[in-house]
């Protein structure tokens, strides 16, 4: 797996991680999609964003509220064990496909959230449906983005934003190690692949921390919404046609 356009997945990924604070994972996926399989990239990236969550995780820990992370912590894993089943058992092909449209339905959903304005109250139901949805999501790819979307619905602020999430993202990340070990999905080249990468990540989430200090927030994530619906749309087609 190791070659010049995985390294180049992994630095723009994490530039994008380090502007925003998630969507890596779209990201990687997305872009390593076109050179090997999930089963191959979701371990890999895995890996990869573990010590950045738990990073966030611990320094914005005052923003932490148990009555958001919990549920959504329970439920996620839950929905990651057939997540991870899928990923093994899979067809390759089709995955692909589901995935792009995945990105593709998260980067629109993405794009009509950012031109409303204010927080709506979390929906109980709402929050079983994307709890269940993501843990399948993170089992199969590794994606989190439904999680971001819930939580950025109410959370007060974006230390909240950011503390909440990736406490999910931990829990998640531990259980998905553990299920992956088991199941043979990771193993000994996964690690070394991941350890061979961990200079590209640590270099793109240093670019995308530079950026964001002069983007302005919205204009980076309307940059990383382009990217995603473009990226899937591409993912699509390439497995379809």
């Amino acid at each position: 797996m190791i070659s010049l356009p995985i390294f180049l997945c992994v630095t723009i990924a994490y530039i994008v991680k380090g502007m925003c604070g998630f969507a890596n994972t779209l990201v990687f996926g997305t872009l390593a999609g076109f050179f090997t399989d999930n089963v191959n990239i979701s371990p890999v990236d895995l890996l990869l964003g573990y010590p950045s969550n738990l990073l966030i995780a611990w320094t914005e820990r005052k923003g932490i509220d148990i009555k958001i992370c919990g549920p959504l912590c329970a439920l996620v894993i839950l929905g990651s064990i057939p997540g991870a089943f899928f990923l093994k058992v899979g067809d390759a092909r089709l995955l692909k496909v589901i995935f792009g449209f995945v990105v593709v339905f998260i980067g629109v959903e993405m794009y009509f959230r950012e031109r409303k304005s204010g927080k709506s109250k979390g929906s109980p139901v709402l929050m079983v449906v994307i709890g269940l949805l993501s843990g399948i999501l993170c089992g199969l790819f590794g994606v989190g983005a439904l999680l971001v979307a819930y939580v950025s619905r109410t959370a007060k602020n974006q230390t909240q934003f950011r503390a909440n999430n990736c406490v999910v993202f931990t829990v998640e990340n531990t259980f998905r190690l553990l299920l992956y070990g088991f199941s043979g999905i990771l193993t000994f080249d996964t690690v070394k692949t991941a350890v061979f990468l961990l200079p590209f990540m640590f270099l793109g989430l240093g670019i995308g921390i530079f950026f964001q200090k002069r983007l302005p927030e919205r204009t980076a994530k309307m940059c990383v919404i382009v990217l995603l619906i473009i990226s899937g749309l591409s993912l699509i087609l390439n497995n379809l046609l």
